[in-house]
């Protein structure tokens, strides 16, 4: 690409994913043009086969790989280009459960490298809407060890193990590998996650898929897998307008809450990365020093490493700021 074209706040086609779990909200709430059961919106994802296209401006429908390819630290930033190369280190999603998620974990990096040849699956969730007595499941409900959880799972009664915690708008918890851990009917949530696909079912409720099987769990791969410890997984804070709140850092991502009631400037000067800003609720004008770009709910923009100051113009919006520490 020649003359390459500036960057600027970005946009990508939503990947809407059918799952037998999934339901209507993501069409209700964010307005995703989607037919049946959506269980999923993958709003930014350099996974291979589900990779991201633009849908705004100059560089529309290109893929977020072309974009890596062509900018480089441009667009994600110097370090992080370092560290992954033209791999897009975080995948983000908008996820709807109309029933129960299968109970599941995910493997760390060493054991996903070994295994699978992938990065393990570090995640948290932000809450963004729930029917009345929503849950998650989170770890056990007990104190645990391999030889009970093997008795339970032996003798069909995993779910008498598992710990059950109600949730509501606003909350947010962070998933660490290893983490039993399922979203319960009735949760919609934002999902911010390492690239990476590898999930080991460990309990399905006994339903059978949309072919009439039950779906396949990973018993074995999940046991050297599980962290038997109890998750201290719900991400504590206090809620501010106007002002950047952090919800949790981590190496792979660090994630910000801005509700909003006005415009705010945002520095990103000292931040060597890409920035992503997930819309939860309201809308907002994104105006950097050359173009303005709208976010409304459910929408998620990508803002490139190369830009170093924007204004986020509302009167009421709440915004997911998410990029690399």
């Amino acid at each position: 690409m020649d003359n390459k074209t500036s960057l600027y706040p970005l946009k990508f086609k939503p990947i809407l994913k059918e799952k037998i779990w999934g339901g209507t909200k993501l069409m209700q709430l964010f307005q995703k043009e989607g037919k049946g059961n959506i269980g999923e919106s993958w709003e930014l994802s350099g996974v291979e086969g589900d990779v991201s296209v633009v849908a705004n401006g100059n560089l529309k429908n290109l893929k977020l790989t072309e974009l890596i390819d062509t900018y480089k630290e441009e667009l994600i930033g110097e370090k992080v280009f370092k560290n992954f190369g033209n791999k897009f280190p975080l995948l983000f999603k908008f996820i709807d459960a109309r029933e129960d998620l299968s109970v599941q974990l995910h493997p760390d990096d060493s054991l996903a490298r070994s295994r699978h040849s992938s990065f393990g699956k570090t995640e948290m969730w932000y809450i963004i809407h729930v029917e009345k007595e929503a849950n998650l499941i989170l770890g056990f409900n007990r104190e645990m060890d391999e030889a009970t959880y093997m008795k339970y799972l032996s003798a069909h009664k995993i779910s008498e193990i598992l710990h059950s915690e109600k949730v509501q708008t606003g909350d947010a918890f962070f998933i660490a590998p290893g983490t039993v851990h399922a979203i319960g009917a009735g949760v919609v949530l934002a999902e911010i996650q390492q690239t990476s696909d590898i999930t080991y079912r460990i309990y399905d409720w006994d339903r059978p898929d949309t072919d009439g099987k039950l779906r396949e769990l990973h018993t074995d791969l999940a046991i050297d897998a599980i962290d038997y410890q109890q998750p201290d997984a719900k991400l504590l804070y206090s809620e501010a307008e106007n002002e950047s709140v952090l919800l949790k850092s981590v190496p792979y991502f660090e994630t910000n809450k801005l509700l909003l009631t006005t415009t705010l400037e945002r520095d990103l000067s000292q931040i060597d990365s890409f920035v992503v800003y997930m819309c939860v609720e309201g809308s907002a004008e994104i105006e950097t020093d050359t173009t303005s770009t709208t976010i409304g709910k459910g929408e998620t923009v990508l803002i490139p490493a190369s830009i170093k100051k924007l204004n986020l113009k509302t009167k009421t919006a709440t915004f997911l700021e998410v990029y690399i520490p």
